[in-house]
């Protein structure tokens, strides 16, 4: 396959752990997830008997009757959420030879692989904060590999009112950071929602924030080790967006500990890092 990033892309890349390619999906391969989400939508109204009108679908309009549907009931968001990581659509694009292409040009004599539970469809909703993510590497919450990419793409266009994911360019130049494995201001939090970095105020003060505004079709390419936090949505939309990792089988650690998963795959992050929590 022919290259798809330019030497000063790379060297961008290797100094930011961070990288923004405009327009890397196309239609032809977001339009088949958007209607599968709108059709799943209307199956969970359809099961409540739910008296939610709906328009016809579109790319823009995808999302249609998910606002009332929770809330009619939050749970029923949740089924939606489960759902619609299944979509054949979205495994296929998951598994878009250009991901490993990808990998290899920003990653010297890498394996590259596909982290199991490390992939899916998130759907951050208005003023709702139990499943925002703290500042974080995506590390702790995935395992499998200290050398691992995030290629984050958005269903809906990114407004500063829902709330953009916050990035610290250059900050995987501090490797593995520790972390407390609760989250005392929010105690409803668990698993890897609940992680909060340890000396957050330090090492996010050593680095400039940004925060992307993207479309569909955009790729924002994130190492594994690159600080980011959620934003807070204060839209009157949620804010859906398509997460797939990869790892390298090469990189020492992740050999060490035979590629684990993490707390999405049973795994408590503190059994295969003691030394990387701090007890509270």
């Amino acid at each position: 396959m022919n290259r798809l990033l330019s030497q000063s892309q790379v060297e961008a890349f290797r100094d930011d752990g961070l990288l923004v390619l405009p327009g890397f999906y196309q239609e032809a391969q977001l339009a088949p997830i958007q209607r599968a989400i709108y059709d799943i939508i209307g199956l969970v109204i359809d099961k409540y008997r739910l008296d939610i009108p709906r328009a016809p679908f579109s790319s823009a309009n995808f999302d249609d009757g998910y606002q009332a549907l929770i809330r009619s009931n939050r749970r029923y968001g949740g089924e939606v959420y489960d759902a619609v990581k299944q979509i054949p659509a979205f495994i296929r694009l998951l598994a878009d030879p250009r991901h490993e292409t990808l990998f290899a040009e920003l990653r010297d004599d890498a394996q590259p692989a596909i982290a199991a539970g490390g992939y899916g469809i998130r759907i951050d909703n208005p003023f709702e904060d139990k499943f925002r993510a703290n500042w974080h590497q995506e590390y702790p919450a995935q395992l499998r590999s200290l050398d691992g990419l995030v290629f984050w793409s958005p269903l809906v266009p990114i407004t500063p009112e829902l709330g953009p994911v916050v990035f610290c360019p250059g900050s995987h130049r501090e490797g593995a950071l520790a972390v407390r494995t609760s989250d005392p201001s929010n105690p409803e939090k668990a698993g890897a929602y609940a992680l909060v970095l340890n000396g957050e105020a330090e090492y996010t003060s050593r680095y400039p924030q940004v925060a992307p505004l993207t479309r569909p079709g955009d790729l924002v390419v994130v190492d594994f080790l690159v600080l980011h936090a959620s934003g807070f949505n204060q839209g009157q939309r949620s804010r859906w967006s398509m997460q797939f990792r990869y790892f390298n089988y090469r990189e020492p650690t992740g050999r060490s500990h035979g590629w684990k998963g993490s707390y999405a795959n049973g795994v408590d992050f503190r059994t295969v890092h003691p030394e990387l929590c701090v007890k509270d």
